[in-house]
């Protein structure tokens, strides 16, 4: 009896199985499986040999004992096998019995997937020579294809080892597609060799230091990171912003902009110039040449705010004449479809921000970031038109938003913020449950800006442990998604971001990490007359842009820094 109270702590916690994204069906069985080092993995395919690789390096990590691969199967006490069966991509089957350890899937996909379920059972266990699993039975299957996560690093950026971090939290928690918004106002990320000057002067400063010295990734740089998703079933889409946000393109290339107006210098591109297409058409074959996702993000977003920089050039209003445009609108539906062709012509589809559903554009081959909560029209417009669509709401999926009302850098919506929970329930009850079971709904994306963001420490606290929410929201069907539930696995997860020395917002305890806060917020005092007649009045949380004020009346995106459109993400 003294020997089984000894042991009854380790026990119990052999026996907490805890995985986030919850999968569909969790049944525990009886006795545990003993890992060590002895431990064979093998497989009935040799096309799973990089799965077996990958496994062997993460228990190595995260164990310390170096496990054998073996093709031969007959030895495996871990055993890999490919099946015909009819599943949704992602799907995978993991049995755990005390003598083997048995993951099935009809694809490589769902194999990786099974593994990483089996990882994240391993983190929560003690280490020693022996690793005790509990045994159960998981079948689990993707609620969503699109499990998407979006990095701005024209703002601020943060280079290859951070991003190889991330894409390694994305492969925890099964996200599969890592947008990568490469350009803006503030600095050229990506290296085109046809036109050097886009990084040696476009990727000059930063949104917060203009004169910070050129940052950007080399080609090589991308190789590498795209080869390092592709191992672990990630996506990497990059986003080309155009024919807005073009700044920094046209601080490298001047004769490419479109023109300036108060607040916005040379925020487009030039349409009444031919030799624009051309070099955007170069830009996207190089780029093309770097991501094999088979599709690229052209953005398309706010062009209205530096559009009347276009009215009155005498080339701008020579072509709306020979074309019969009516409106600086269809000269900007004109250039994006051109663009638009561009892509489809190196057999890519066209990704962008909801504003380009106005574009007569080829449902097969277009895909719409809805990030607009406030103009659900614009949703149902793409919906209309067929094209398939991803769902990223500021509200709840921005989070360079504040997760909670005692925080004071980063944004709100008329005093809303993007709590971890919030995340968790996306999507909402309203959202009818067959147009989230269409085809047409590939699934969920969060975004991060990076206008507040400036530091490791910070974009860690605005990303974790949001991302875990996220991952369940984008894998698990609400029928099966239990908050108290998650909330508890949650807790486990934080000793693991504690060993990664990762700087994340404790729900639970907020005093136990403070905000990170990279820029003080300016707060503008009330006038004496104000303080007396306007007690309602809310100081805004930034005083460079709009992107800090809690009116519904100024819907900014953050990509922007303007103070009066209303089409900001």
């Amino acid at each position: 009896m003294l020997i089984l109270f000894l042991f009854f702590p380790f026990f119990l916690s052999a026996q907490n199985i805890s995985i986030i994204p919850l999968p569909k069906s969790i049944v525990k069985t009886n006795g545990l499986f003993q890992l060590n080092s002895n431990t064979i993995i093998g497989m009935n395919s040799n096309s799973l040999l990089p799965q077996a690789h990958y496994l062997q390096k993460e228990l190595q990590k995260t164990t310390g004992m170096f496990i054998e691969v073996d093709p031969n199967e007959v030895k495996a006490l871990i055993d890999l096998q490919l099946v015909k069966r009819d599943e949704l991509p992602g799907s995978y089957t993991l049995k755990i019995e005390p003598n083997k350890i048995i993951i099935t899937s009809s694809g490589n996909e769902g194999i990786f997937y099974g593994l990483v379920s089996l990882l994240q059972m391993l983190k929560t266990q003690p280490v020693g020579a022996i690793v005790n699993i509990p045994a159960c039975e998981i079948n689990d299957a993707p609620r969503f294809q699109w499990r998407g996560f979006m990095l701005d690093e024209s703002r601020h950026f943060f280079g290859k080892e951070k991003v190889k971090q991330l894409l390694d939290w994305m492969t925890f928690y099964k996200l599969n597609k890592f947008h990568w918004h490469l350009t803006d106002v503030d600095g050229w990320r990506i290296e085109i060799k046809k036109y050097p000057k886009l990084t040696s002067i476009g990727g000059i400063g930063n949104k917060t230091d203009s004169l910070a010295e050129a940052k950007y990734y080399t080609q090589a740089d991308i190789k590498e990171i795209v080869a390092y998703a592709a191992d672990r079933f990630i996506t990497v889409i990059p986003e080309i912003d155009m024919p807005g946000h073009a700044t920094a393109a046209n601080r490298a290339y001047p004769e490419y902009s479109g023109g300036s107006i108060n607040k916005y210098p040379n925020f487009t591109f030039d349409p009444a110039n031919e030799m624009t297409y051309q070099f955007l058409a170069d830009i996207l074959k190089e780029t093309n040449s770097l991501f094999p996702a088979g599709m690229i993000h052209l953005g398309g977003d706010e062009v209205a705010l530096g559009i009347q920089a276009w009215a009155g050039k005498p080339a701008i209003m020579d072509m709306m004449a020979k074309n019969r445009f009516t409106s600086l609108a269809d000269l900007e539906h004109y250039f994006f479809r051109r663009m638009a062709d561009t892509v489809i012509g190196m057999n890519d589809k066209i990704l962008c921000w909801d504003e380009a559903a106005e574009t007569d554009l080829p449902a097969d081959k277009t895909i719409v970031f809805w990030w607009r909560q406030n103009v659900p029209s614009q949703l149902q417009l793409a919906l209309q038109k067929k094209y398939q669509v991803v769902l990223c709401p500021r509200l709840p999926l921005y989070f360079d938003f504040v997760q909670d009302k005692s925080h004071v850098s980063g944004r709100k919506w008329v005093g809303t913020f993007n709590s971890v929970s919030s995340v968790y329930n996306f999507p909402y009850k309203e959202f009818p449950a067959d147009q989230l079971q269409s085809g047409q709904i590939l699934g969920i994306q969060a975004n991060i800006w990076t206008e507040l963001v400036g530091s490791e420490k910070r974009l860690d606290f605005m990303i974790f442990p949001r991302m875990a929410a996220l991952s369940e929201a984008a894998w698990t069907d609400s029928a099966n998604k239990d908050e108290n539930s998650f909330n508890e696995r949650l807790r486990s997860d934080f000793v693991l971001y504690d060993k990664a020395g990762i700087y994340y917002f404790n729900p639970f305890d907020l005093s136990m990490h403070p905000e990170a806060i990279d820029f003080a917020p300016k707060i503008i005092k009330p006038s004496i007359r104000e303080k007396h007649h306007k007690r309602g009045h809310k100081s805004k949380l930034n005083g460079r842009h709009t992107k800090g004020n809690h009116t519904k009346a100024k819907q900014h995106h953050p990509k922007a820094s303007g103070k009066r459109k209303t089409k900001h993400h």
